[in-house]
């Protein structure tokens, strides 16, 4: 049984915090919520947080977080994220919920089987569809 995204669902991918979601190009659409939490986790206004971390998306449909000139977020540092306690819901979902050609290379998330990870606490059994806020447990 395969999810929209390619994914087996029947194996969650527990993230091991390798970073390389981290590392590839693209949008990390932050939203209105995530931006005030991010904001008051760096002691920033909001105002100020936006101008400084934050661009137009791709699509112009939202704000993205910005990306250092290797394509890394800008919020890598030190091999860790400096807003890991309030990162956004995409980074949450990685590689779960969205994922990129040929990430199974380079990301050290390991495989579990759907019900271990159920028993486990690592995915809240009750529901686990996609439009599902918080499918598993965050590290």
């Amino acid at each position: 049984m395969w999810d929209e995204v390619g994914m087996d669902k029947k194996v969650w991918y527990q993230c091991d915090r390798c970073g390389a979601c981290c590392k590839w190009p693209g949008d990390v659409r932050v939203e209105d919520n995530e931006i005030d939490a991010i904001a008051a986790h760096l002691g920033m206004e909001v105002d100020d947080f936006i101008q400084k971390f934050t661009r137009l998306r791709m699509n112009r449909n939202g704000l993205s977080l910005l990306e250092k000139e290797n394509h890394e977020c800008l919020m890598l540092e030190d091999g860790g994220c400096k807003i890991q306690a309030v990162k956004p819901f995409q980074c949450k979902g990685f590689p779960n919920r969205w994922s990129f050609p040929g990430w199974e290379k380079v990301c050290e998330a390991k495989p579990v089987p759907m019900d271990r990870a159920i028993e486990l606490g690592l995915v809240d059994g009750s529901d686990l569809s996609a439009d599902k806020e918080i499918r598993g447990r965050d590290l």
